[in-house]
């Protein structure tokens, strides 16, 4: 699973990397060329672009570093976590949903991939099965109660 996430921000970084060191060059040097540079909106353009792609590669390089460090051996055991799937019974709604804690590039709240650093994974992050958990969310409080949690351990391994 971390596999295909850090497959993905490195297939990412190699593109944005080519964009800096072989299009933006080319592209920076043919707007030099049309000469006055206070008023040339390719060359000014460029430069933003180029500023961008680099700020984007250092958050890039950040979270390919972030990644590469986690340690799946030091996922507690009986805690809700990386990789967790929980049942929940939502008091409100008075109906179950299931929920696996991802990474934010897994994240997809249609299909149950929450993000452990969006509010309910934050507010599900080392709680156990039985727990009662209150998650503040963008759109308000909401109850749910903890009616089953399988963590990685639990899980059969798989062949990546």
């Amino acid at each position: 699973m971390s596999e295909d996430i850090k497959k993905r921000l490195q297939a990412d970084l190699d593109e944005l990397e080519s964009e800096l060191f072989v299009h933006l060059p080319k592209e920076i040097k043919r707007a030099l060329e049309f000469g006055d540079l206070r008023e040339n909106s390719e060359y000014h353009a460029a430069l933003d672009r180029q500023n961008m792609v680099k700020a984007r590669i250092r958050e890039l390089r950040q979270r390919l570093s972030e990644v590469s460090s986690i340690d799946l051996t030091r996922i507690p055991e009986g805690k809700a976590a990386y990789g967790s799937t929980l049942v929940l019974y939502d008091a409100e709604r008075k109906e179950e949903v299931t929920y696996r804690l991802v990474t934010s590039e897994e994240s997809n709240p249609q299909e149950g991939f929450i993000s452990t650093t969006s509010p309910i994974g934050k507010s599900l992050m080392g709680k156990e099965e039985g727990d009662e958990v209150l998650v503040r969310t963008p759109a308000g409080a909401r109850n749910f109660e903890i009616r089953r949690l399988t963590t990685l351990h639990d899980q059969p391994a798989t062949s990546e």
